[in-house]
């Protein structure tokens, strides 16, 4: 199969929609099947979400491109990315960031996702496997957080993790379904924008959902 004739036709796809030219050079470079178990590699450049084991999936690349274009990236920044899944979102992530901290609480997702990410040569990710309390504290603030799980509620505990100014990027709602929020942080008062609705996997832990 032509990966990259189809990986082409996504970002034109994609284009119709999201308008930062960075986002959308950031995903051309990133290959998606080497994401994905074998099985589903030849949809890896369908607009749709796709499983990756352990009930987990890889986000509907339109999605992520949303999500990515929200965080405002110019290079310069720290982020933080709760739920490394396929590592995948973490690899766009660090073709326009300084440094990806990127946090799984599966321990087989987290290696494969190294493996998969330290194959492709990127040296700017750190993977960790998740601790009780959401994110990673050792190394905050951040410039950015995304959130790749939905969650009840904004968790408290990512807030306080983002650097004054900073910007993150939620999926908020049910466990079925959510709207994808970008709070933008401020001294006084966090500025709140509804991006749409949007379909993850539910996020566990301290200040989000119980496992079932």
């Amino acid at each position: 199969m032509d990966f990259e004739a189809a990986r082409a036709r996504l970002i034109e796809h994609l284009s119709t929609q999201i308008r930062d030219e960075r986002v959308l050079m950031a995903m051309s470079r990133v290959p998606r099947e080497r994401f994905l178990p074998p099985e589903t590699q030849p949809l890896a450049y369908e607009d749709s979400p796709l499983p990756i084991g352990l009930d987990q999936t890889i986000s509907q690349p339109f999605i992520i491109a949303l999500m990515t274009e929200a965080l405002e990236l110019t290079g310069s920044e720290k982020v933080l990315e709760v739920g490394t899944g396929s590592g995948y979102q973490a690899a766009i992530l660090a073709e326009l960031a300084r440094l990806v901290i990127t946090v799984e609480r599966l321990p087989a997702l987290a290696e494969r996702a190294k493996r998969v990410l330290d194959s492709l040569g990127y040296t700017n990710i750190e993977v960790h496997l998740a601790e009780e309390t959401l994110g990673w504290q050792r190394e905050a603030p951040y410039d950015t957080i995304i959130v790749t799980a939905g969650a009840p509620r904004v968790p408290a505990d990512l807030l306080v993790q983002l650097a004054i100014g900073g910007r993150l990027v939620i999926p908020v709602g049910s466990r079925y379904v959510q709207e994808l929020y970008k709070i933008t942080r401020r001294r006084k008062k966090n500025i709140v924008q509804n991006l749409g609705g949007c379909r993850f996997v539910s996020l566990i832990g301290n200040d989000a959902w119980e496992e079932e």
